[in-house]
């Protein structure tokens, strides 16, 4: 890409999610000293939380007018996002609850709401529009996900192909994404997820955050030690509660720590503060926390002294890899390991011996394996993922 060129990075970074707010971080330092815009579906100031000010895609199309730029989609599991998530997921979290129970159920009213909500036509969104740009010189899409890709609508999956078959160039972080685009006739390549960049580029940063603030404090309150866990709300049912207490009380206890509660992302269909107290309420026999924190380098900081993670965000197991520390994922209830983008992710890059992702009910006994590996093995690992991750992003310069 020529070096004076504006770059539009473009990516669910207009909502509160912690993979998504970090890869829109690890993208623009690979463009360093080029124009750059941080586009989403919404003009959203997530900066609070760590993020960036973030520009409507439309909108700035429109304020460019025919200036060449390079469209760079900066990852995340974007290719199988309907319009209709990505416009649910954009609202206010005390709006969502009234538009999904008017709406769930009628597919027809579902597609005209979120079309009127975005603005645009496009089944799947966060992937650029056809002819929003003038002068789009290069599209690129950055260790992009889709897993479920085969199982979308046609009409949809026709939609992704066709907007994939005109980009430039394609990586893609798991084998299971790679093998259907290629299938389809996309010549794609395989890279990891930013992310396991984090280590490498943001470590000053996350040591200042380490020091202050929620950070501190939860680190000198558990001198023993915490694993960093997370669910998101379909986790929220009576039983799986009840469940998943008594594997992480079982944790607690045979390794000597206490369990610190986190939300990966607070925008709708993510984590929800109710049912980490519900969950805390039934371990009473355990030292618990509830972290509030939603800015993204205090979670960093979290997890980075932690003796572990736990939880169902990819991005927290893609972190907690490049800081060498133990995880294991969590497969949502009635999930499998098929649907699972940690278990795709693993099988792709490997794991330094634990499983990738385990039903709530295996928990104790994963996160004990990922425990008991070999810090040299977690050490390894992480700088394979590391020079990948530069070889990426030297490529999509």
């Amino acid at each position: 890409m020529p070096d004076n060129r504006t770059a539009i990075l473009f990516g669910a970074f207009d909502r509160h999610n912690f993979g998504d707010l970090l890869l829109a971080h690890i993208a623009a330092h690979g463009l360093t000293g080029r124009p750059l815009h941080y586009c989403g579906l919404a003009e959203r100031d997530l900066s609070a939380c760590g993020g960036h000010k973030v520009q409507a895609l439309a909108r700035v199309a429109e304020r460019l007018g025919g200036t060449p730029v390079d469209i760079v989609h900066v990852g995340g599991e974007i290719l199988t996002c309907s319009a209709w998530e990505a416009a649910v997921m954009l609202l206010p979290a005390s709006q969502a609850p009234a538009v999904v129970a008017r709406l769930d159920a009628d597919p027809a009213g579902r597609a005209a709401w979120a079309q009127a909500r975005l603005g645009l036509p496009d089944l799947a969104p966060y992937l650029l529009p056809g002819g929003l740009f003038a002068n789009a010189a290069k599209v690129s899409y950055r260790a992009v996900g889709g897993i479920d890709l085969d199982r979308l609508e046609p009409a949809m999956r026709g939609e992704v192909v066709a907007k994939l078959k005109a980009a430039a160039r394609v990586g893609v972080r798991d084998r299971q994404t790679h093998a259907m685009l290629e299938s389809a006739g996309i010549h794609c390549g395989l890279e990891p997820d930013p992310a396991v960049m984090v280590a490498e580029l943001f470590a000053p940063r996350i040591r200042q955050h380490a020091r202050h603030g929620e950070p501190a404090g939860v680190i000198a309150a558990f001198p023993r030690g915490y694993l960093a866990v997370q669910c998101s709300a379909d986790f929220g049912d009576d039983d799986t509660l009840a469940a998943l207490a008594r594997q992480l009380e079982q944790l607690a206890r045979a390794q000597d720590l206490g369990i610190v509660l986190f939300r990966a992302g607070a925008a709708p269909w993510h984590d929800d503060l109710d049912v980490y107290r519900r969950l805390a309420a039934r371990m009473p026999r355990t030292r618990v926390a509830i972290f509030a924190s939603l800015n993204l380098w205090d979670i960093c900081a979290l997890l980075a002294h932690g003796r572990g993670f736990a939880g169902s965000s990819l991005h927290g197991g893609i972190v907690a890899t490049a800081l060498a520390l133990p995880h294991v994922g969590l497969l949502r209830p009635g999930q499998s390991l098929a649907s699972s983008k940690q278990a795709a992710f693993g099988a792709t890059w490997g794991t330094a011996g634990a499983p990738a992702a385990v039903p709530v009910d295996a928990l104790a006994s994963g996160m004990a394996q990922a425990m008991a590996t070999e810090p040299a093995r977690r050490e390894a690992l992480a700088r394979t993922l590391v020079q990948a991750g530069r070889a990426s992003l030297a490529a999509g310069q």
